[in-house]
């Protein structure tokens, strides 16, 4: 379901004829340009969703006798479209404006270009259908890789995330991230507007990361790349030593590299979370530090 209200406010559209419909059934990242229906072909109609009229179709309305106009509408209107939106400030003509409001179905106006409004309207389509979920936890973008972390309450998350702003990283959410599927393999995180900016430390409270390191501190989103999990340490526990072998985590069906820290007096986690950062990146072209060791191990015993 896509929210009309939203959607009109996001892609800033002018509402030249309304519907009291406050909810859509809109199930695809897609449009319709209803040129073929003004035509008359109604075989494949795709009116589940929007719809948007460039030059070419508003030019051939204007060219349409109103008789024959009027009568196209009929058609048109009576299926269940969620919305009819009219691309380079061109304003329908006032028989269709009529029609729809007739049939319940919102008009909209924009003075982008239709190519650019299509990829905008697409584009907001796939992230609100996206698949979603909230987990607890802190998102940060070190060295521009996205990290999500994650651990118990009170195990340092926040306190880890404010060293790495004070080291000149920045903020995307604290205490809670809601993460969508933008696609089968991108995981976007964000913060809910209300806590956006804020961050919440333990003996001082509520502080505002924006208003004390300024406005590069802080992000409203942010590709997940990996996930540092911060646990208490524990003496029986066997931790990664050399790292030949990359732990993994899945969140929403997504396949992310997993980082297992354990946390105790005396270890710097914002220098190990930067570490782990710059370790992601250099993997990520292609280069392993424990892989190059045991190269240079093997040439010498050879």
């Amino acid at each position: 379901m896509i929210q009309a209200e939203a959607f009109a406010s996001h892609l800033h559209l002018t509402c030249l004829s309304p519907s009291t419909t406050q909810e859509w059934e809109i199930h695809a990242a897609d449009f319709n340009r209803p040129g073929m229906q003004f035509c008359g072909f109604y075989e494949y109609f795709a009116f589940e969703r929007p719809q948007i009229i460039g030059k070419v179709e508003m030019t051939y309305l204007y060219s349409m006798a109103p008789e024959a106009r009027r009568s196209m509408y009929e058609k048109y209107f009576s299926y269940n479209i969620p919305c009819v939106i009219c691309c380079r400030g061109m304003r329908p003509p006032e028989d269709m404006l009529d029609a729809a409001k007739e049939h319940n179905i919102a008009v909209f106006l924009t003075d982008e270009i239709t190519t650019h409004f299509s990829f905008d309207c697409v584009q907001y389509l796939s992230r609100a259908l996206a698949p979603r979920v909230t987990r607890h936890a802190v998102l940060v973008d070190v060295y521009g890789v996205g990290v999500l972390i994650t651990g118990e309450s009170g195990v340092g998350k926040s306190e880890a995330a404010l060293e790495l702003i004070k080291r000149g990283h920045v903020l995307v959410a604290d205490d809670v991230v809601e993460i969508c599927r933008e696609a089968d393999n991108i995981l976007i995180g964000t913060c809910p507007a209300m806590i956006r900016d804020f961050m919440e430390i333990r003996g001082i409270g509520i502080i505002d990361i924006r208003a004390m390191y300024g406005v590069s501190a802080v992000a409203p989103s942010k590709k997940i790349d990996m996930v540092i999990h911060l646990e208490k340490w524990q003496e029986s526990k066997e931790y990664v030593r050399l790292g030949m072998e990359d732990d993994r985590t899945k969140i929403l069906d997504v396949d992310l590299p997993l980082c297992i820290t354990p946390v105790r007096p005396g270890r710097n986690l914002a220098i190990i979370i930067e570490v782990a950062a710059r370790n992601y990146s250099l993997k990520s072209i292609g280069y392993s530090a424990p892989h190059e060791l045991d190269r240079r191990m093997h040439e010498r015993n050879s």
